[in-house]
């Protein structure tokens, strides 16, 4: 998956000196992931970015690098499919139980219970375990924890993943997972151990932070464009819907139970599409997914 390239004026850019700065030592692309990570740490400080939105849009791009690292051939648009037309009892299959997996990790604040939520198949116990591997500085940390469990469960690429995101926001102070390490590493980086893997996620981090805030950006926008037409939405129970969209990636319309009907839902998406404050994600003119 592609971050959307919209312009946006009111997040301060990454400097261009992270951007475009070359990391040749484990020292300076430490420095470099450091900086991005000083940057985004505003970013996920302010009010008027949908946090819980941008969470699940890197969520998506997460879910989609562990699929492909798993061999795969499930993309976005099918994640979104798998999870947005799920019966109660349905089986999302094992793409969709990958993206479920992460969806439950970052929509709770991070610990022990949450994590054994998002990961049912791990016991609480090895979780605390794994987790309190390699106490030292963040990234060193989070990446003795992705080697640590990539060992264990060598084919299990998002629940290392999604452990290391874990330990990396925990070392950061941040209560929620913010997925980065899993959008920048290869699947050749997750073979890879010590000082190697480390500079790998260090590079890993300063790419994907810098996604992040540019996506930030983007749906920071977004976000105050559906706001502003909110007021012109008179349709009974408008304003818990409006709040679904600032809160989740995909939205099919019989998932905005506040309206009265699937009907009257699925002419209030498409309201909102004239007026420009969401899109249609799926380009079908039947199963429909909306998303700002």
């Amino acid at each position: 998956m592609t971050f959307v390239s919209d312009s946006f004026d009111t997040l301060p850019q990454m400097p261009s000196w992270i951007t475009s700065g070359r990391a040749e030592t484990l020292e300076d692309v430490a420095f470099l992931s450091g900086a991005a990570l000083n940057h985004l740490h505003l970013v996920l400080k302010r009010q008027d970015v949908p946090q819980t939105l941008l969470r699940e849009r890197l969520a998506l791009c997460a879910s989609e690098a562990c699929v492909a690292h798993s061999g795969r051939s499930e993309r976005a648009a099918d994640l979104r499919d798998a999870i947005g037309f799920l019966l109660p009892g349905d089986s999302p299959g094992p793409a969709g139980e990958i993206y479920s997996a992460w969806r439950r990790a970052i929509g709770r604040v991070i610990s022990v219970k949450s994590l054994h939520l998002a990961l049912p198949d791990v016991e609480a116990a090895q979780l605390v375990e794994w987790l309190d591997v390699g106490r030292r500085g963040t990234v060193a940390r989070a990446t003795s924890v992705l080697s640590t469990v990539s060992h264990e469960r060598p084919r299990d690429f998002a629940t290392a993943l999604i452990l290391a995101e874990a330990s990396l926001a925990q070392t950061l102070g941040w209560s929620y997972m913010v997925p980065l390490l899993s959008l920048g590493l290869h699947r050749n980086d997750l073979r890879k151990t010590g000082e190697d893997l480390q500079f790998a996620a260090h590079r890993a981090i300063a790419k994907a932070a810098t996604e992040a805030t540019r996506e930030a950006a983007v749906l920071e926008r977004r976000a105050v464009g559906l706001k502003d037409v909110a007021p012109k939405l008179r349709a009974k129970g408008a304003d818990r819907a409006v709040d679904l969209f600032l809160s989740q990636d995909a939205v099919a319309p019989s998932a905005l139970t506040s309206l009265r009907s699937d009907r009257a839902a699925r002419r209030f998406c498409d309201r909102l599409v004239e007026l420009g404050a969401v899109r249609e994600l799926t380009g079908r003119d039947t199963f429909r997914l909306y998303g700002v």
